[in-house]
C-alpha cells in the first residue's frame, strides 16, 4: 500500500513547474500580443495623422483659392490674373514655396509636377499649357508670421466635358474645346426651376463659367494628397419693377406705421433710371447701353378688398401738410402715364412689365433669398442696433468700388449718421431711416415690413438712395414667422428732400458674386 502511494506521488513531481511555465507562457504570449498591438496602433495613428494633415491641407489650398477668386477678398485675383472669361488651355498655379524650396508644377522633372492636367485636358500637358504663376499667402515671399498649410500648389482652370469626364450634353463626345457654363435660371421642360451646366460658346446672361480648382499637398514623410472642387460663381440675381416695391397685401395697413410720405416738393420718388451712366453722379460701375426705367412705386396686390392702391394714392395726396399752409407734393415719376407714378407689379393679370422677380413672389421665395444674403454676408448685425457718425457699424472695406452686404437680423435705426453706404442692407426688423444718409445699392426690409424715417416737421434731409428698394412682411410684431405674406409699409412723415432714385446700374454693381459655389468635390488618386 504505501509503496503505491510513493509511486503516485512521484508521478505527480513536476506539474507545479509545467503549470507555471504555462501560465508564464501563457502571459507572455498576452504582452507579446499587447506590445504588437500598440505598435499597430501607433503606426495607425500616424497614418491617421499623416492622411488627415495632407488632407486638410489640400482642403486649405482649395479654400484660398476660392475665397481669392472674389473681388471683395483682400488678396483677390485681379483679372490680370484670373481673367472673365478664363481661357481654356490657360492654367493659374497658386505656388506655397518654403525658403528655398523649388516649386515648378509645369516641369515635368520637377517633384511637384502636374501630372493630372494632362490626364484632364490631353493632348496638353503642363508642361505645354499656357501657365501664370501666383503665390499663395502663406508662401514664404508673403512673410507670413506664422506658419501655414502645408499643400504645395493650387491650379485654376477653365472646366471642359473632358476635364470633368462627364457628357453635359448627351452627344456621346467628350469635348475639350468649349467651356462649361453653370446657369442657375435655367428651366426644365415644364417650367420649373432647374439649375444645371451647359456647353456653349454663347451663354445667356445667368450662366457663368466653371471653374476647376485643383489643389496638391505634400508631406516630408511622403504622404500626398490630391483634391478638386468644380466650382462656379453664384450672386443673388434680382430685378426690381419699382424705385420702391411693396410686396403682399394690403400695403400701408398698419396700426402703428401707415402708409405715408412726407410733405413738400423736395421729395421724390422716380424710376426713370437717372443714375444708369457712368462718370461724375452715376454709377461707378460704369454705364448700362441704355436707360431702363421702372415705376416709381409698385405693389403686389390688387382687386378685391386690397387697399394697397388706395393707401399708397391718399398717403401722396393727402400727405401731412402743416395747417393754414398749401405745398406742393413730392414728385413721383417712372415708367408708364400715370401721376403720380404708382403701379401693380404682381404676376396676375392685368399687370404689364416689369413685374416681381420670379425670385421674390412668394413667402418661401423670399425667406430663401433672405437666408442666402445672411449666409454671404459681410457683416451680419444682431439688433436693435443704431448707426451714428459715433458708432459707425457699417465694415471698414465699404466704398463705392468695393459694395458689400449687411444683414442685420432685427431693428436697424440710422439716428445721427450723415454718411453713405454702398451694397446691399437687408434689414429683418423695423428700419428707420435717418433722412440726412445716403445708400447706393439695394435695401431689402423683409420680416417686419416696415421702412420708416426720422423725419418731422420742417427739417428733413437730404438723403439719396440710388438703386432700389423692397419690402415684405414675413414675420408679425413679434417676430414669429408668418404662413402668408403680411402688410409692407412705408412710412415717411414730416417734410425733406430725401429722394429715392432707381438705378439699373447700382442695383447691378452689387449683385457681383457673393461666392463661389462648389457644384462638387472629390479626391484625385494617385499613381
Amino acid at each position: 500500500m504505501n509503496k503505491e502511494r510513493k509511486t503516485v506521488r512521484r508521478s505527480q513531481k513536476g506539474i507545479a513547474l509545467l503549470i507555471a511555465i504555462f501560465v508564464l507562457l501563457l502571459i507572455s504570449v498576452v504582452a507579446i500580443a499587447l506590445l504588437v498591438s500598440s505598435g499597430t496602433e501607433t503606426a495607425l495613428g500616424a497614418n491617421y495623422r499623416a492622411s488627415s494633415t495632407v488632407y486638410y491641407a489640400a482642403l486649405a489650398g482649395l479654400e484660398e483659392a476660392r475665397g481669392r477668386l472674389l473681388s471683395k477678398n483682400p488678396n483677390y485675383f485681379t483679372p490680370a490674373v484670373v481673367p472673365t472669361p478664363f481661357p481654356l488651355g490657360q492654367a493659374v498655379y497658386v505656388l506655397n514655396r518654403l525658403s528655398g524650396e523649388n516649386i515648378v508644377p509645369w516641369d515635368s522633372s520637377n517633384q511637384y509636377y502636374d501630372k493630372e492636367y494632362g490626364a484632364e485636358f490631353f493632348p496638353l500637358s503642363a508642361s505645354s499649357a499656357g501657365v501664370y504663376p501666383a503665390y499663395s499667402v502663406w508662401d514664404y515671399t508673403m512673410g507670413p508670421s506664422i506658419p501655414g498649410p502645408v499643400y504645395k500648389w493650387v491650379r485654376i482652370t477653365a472646366a471642359t466635358e473632358q476635364s470633368l469626364y462627364l457628357d453635359v450634353n448627351s452627344d456621346g463626345v467628350y469635348d475639350h474645346s468649349t467651356p462649361i457654363y453653370y446657369d442657375p435660371a435655367a428651366v426644365d421642360s415644364n417650367g420649373n426651376p432647374a439649375p444645371s451646366l451647359i456647353v456653349t460658346l454663347t451663354p445667356p446672361a445667368t450662366a457663368e463659367q466653371v471653374l476647376q480648382i485643383t489643389s496638391l499637398a505634400y508631406l516630408p514623410n511622403g504622404s500626398q494628397k490630391l483634391l478638386q472642387y468644380v466650382v462656379a460663381p453664384v450672386a443673388q440675381s434680382l430685378s426690381f419693377p419699382a424705385a420702391l416695391t411693396m410686396d403682399g397685401p394690403n400695403a400701408g395697413n398698419n396700426p402703428s406705421y401707415p402708409f405715408a410720405v412726407p410733405w413738400g416738393a423736395g421729395f421724390t420718388m422716380d424710376g426713370s433710371d437717372q443714375y444708369f451712366y457712368s462718370g461724375p453722379n452715376g454709377c461707378v460701375a460704369g454705364s448700362n447701353p441704355s436707360a431702363s426705367p421702372v415705376r416709381a412705386i409698385g405693389y403686389s396686390n390688387t382687386g378685391g378688398t386690397d387697399a394697397s392702391l388706395g393707401n399708397i394714392i391718399s398717403a401722396i395726396q393727402q400727405g401731412n401738410p402743416p395747417p393754414n399752409n398749401t405745398w406742393n407734393y413730392g414728385d413721383y415719376k417712372g415708367l408708364g402715364g400715370a401721376s403720380p407714378n404708382v403701379y401693380y407689379v404682381g404676376s396676375v393679370p392685368p399687370s404689364g412689365p416689369p413685374t416681381i422677380s420670379a425670385n421674390m413672389l412668394t413667402l418661401s421665395e423670399i425667406n430663401s433669398l433672405v437666408s442666402g444674403f445672411s449666409q454671404s454676408a459681410d457683416v451680419s448685425l444682431t439688433g436693435p442696433v443704431t448707426q451714428s457718425d459715433s458708432n459707425n457699424l457699417m465694415p471698414s472695406g465699404m466704398s463705392a468700388t468695393n459694395p458689400l452686404t449687411v444683414v442685420v437680423n432685427g431693428d436697424f435705426t440710422e439716428n445721427g449718421w450723415s454718411g453713405t453706404g454702398y451694397g446691399t442692407l437687408v434689414v429683418t426688423g423695423t428700419f428707420t431711416y435717418d433722412p440726412n444718409s445716403s445708400w447706393d445699392g439695394v435695401i431689402l426690409i423683409i420680416g417686419k415690413g416696415v421702412f420708416t424715417s426720422l423725419a418731422s416737421g420742417y427739417g428733413g434731409g437730404p438723403g439719396q438712395i440710388n438703386g432700389a428698394v423692397f419690402v415684405a412682411t414675413t414675420v408679425d410684431g413679434s417676430g414669429i414667422p408668418l404662413s402668408s405674406l403680411g402688410s409692407p409699409t412705408f412710412h415717411f412723415t414730416g417734410s425733406g428732400s430725401s429722394r429715392i432714385y432707381y438705378s439699373s446700374c447700382w442695383v447691378q454693381h452689387t449683385q457681383a458674386p457673393a461666392r463661389y459655389q462648389v457644384l462638387s468635390f472629390h479626391e484625385i488618386p494617385q499613381s
